[in-house]
């Protein structure tokens, strides 16, 4: 193989690390350092360097290495084998990371099992090149930021993990507003990794998580968000969940045939109409049980009159339309009265103390 007179980089730009592929160089070869760049001559293990950005002669006179462990004479061109490596100090601002499996939490607020997902980015420049080849590079031609992110992975992994789970679980931050707190946490990860990269040579320049969330396809998952958006729509109503499942089942008992069903139905709308809410439908139900018992025990009074002679039957079955007649229009009345005083109340023209006395009044 030729002697190597002229030694400078040639690698990829995304490199870290790169290797001169020649290892047959002389005392006076021209080694060319271009800036963000360092540059070290190996030679049985040992390095020599750095040199920094510049025009360098391998010469006995500026490497003292190659006196001492070659024995080469002062001037002349002699050849020997050596390494030359360069490290490229520039920041790379773009390394990817993601966990590969969800983490499964328990979202504190809402007690269901969720499973987590983070996604960022960080960079990273070398902060010490003769660490870094000596730690991590070793004997390969070449290092880029894929091989770094592969040996930080599984740091990277466990104290992302250990800090999101903090986050929620320690911490009591719900799964839904994590994500307000993304520059926290990705400050406190940084702090967390920079003594773990620090010991190969490594700094981080940045960490940043740039999404905390759970699949949408997730049952668990759709059921909260779901149960969020019912709640969301309630409020606005002024309902709660009590009340809505109380109006459920009034609603159940109108649909039902007979007098005392009709009654709670017309009363629950009448209620919910007027926002007076589920207990005006119970009034009105309460209401419509009394007059159905009313009509049963009425009806009672009158099956022992059923054995008469029709001559003396039919005043008795003639009256009681009109005996009924009384009590719906006084009921009517009642309900007319109740409207338009929620109307006033609707208004700000009644309290709900008056109001309240109104209704009791008009119920007596």
């Amino acid at each position: 193989m030729a002697i190597i007179d002229l030694v400078k980089w040639n690698g990829n730009p995304n490199l870290m690390a790169w290797k001169f592929p020649s290892e047959e160089l002389s005392t006076w070869t021209q080694l060319i350092v271009n800036e963000t760049q360092e540059a070290y001559l190996v030679k049985g293990g040992v390095y020599e360097g750095p040199f920094l950005a510049g025009r360098h002669t391998l010469s006995t006179k500026n490497i003292p290495l190659l006196t001492t462990l070659i024995g080469l004479p002062f001037g002349g061109q002699s050849p020997f084998s050596a390494e030359v490596w360069y490290v490229n100090k520039q920041t790379n601002m773009d390394i990817r990371w993601g966990t590969p499996d969800p983490i499964q939490l328990q979202d504190p607020q809402y007690k269901i099992l969720v499973p987590v997902r983070a996604f960022g980015q960080y960079g990273i420049r070398i902060s010490d090149a003769k660490k870094f080849l000596m730690k991590l590079v070793g004997t390969l031609p070449a290092f880029d930021t894929e091989t770094i992110a592969n040996y930080f992975k599984g740091i990277f992994m466990t104290r992302i993990k250990t800090e999101i789970a903090n986050a929620i679980v320690k911490q009591g931050e719900s799964i839904l507003t994590v994500s307000t707190r993304l520059e926290d946490l990705s400050g406190m990860l940084k702090t967390s990794l920079l003594p773990n990269m620090d010991e190969y040579g490594v700094a981080l320049s940045n960490f940043n998580i740039i999404s905390i969330n759970v699949p949408e396809d997730n049952p668990g998952y759709k059921k909260l968000q779901e149960a969020l958006a019912k709640k969301t729509e309630m409020d606005i109503i002024g309902f709660n969940y009590q009340q809505e499942r109380s109006f459920d089942v009034m609603q159940t008992a109108a649909g039902n045939e007979g007098s005392a069903g009709g009654m709670m139905g017309a009363g629950m709308g009448m209620g919910m109409g007027m926002g007076m809410g589920i207990p005006m439908g119970n009034m009105m139900g309460n209401m419509a049980g009394q007059m159905n018992t009313g009509n049963q025990q009425q009806m009672g009074q009158q099956m022992p009159q059923q054995q008469m002679p029709p001559q003396q039957q039919m005043p008795q079955q003639q009256a009681a339309p009109q005996q009924a007649a009384p009590a719906a229009a006084s009921y009517q009345d009642k309900i007319q009265m109740l409207k338009e005083l929620a109307e006033l109340k609707a208004q700000g023209i009644l309290t709900e103390e008056e109001f309240a006395a109104q209704k009791k009044q008009i119920l007596g």
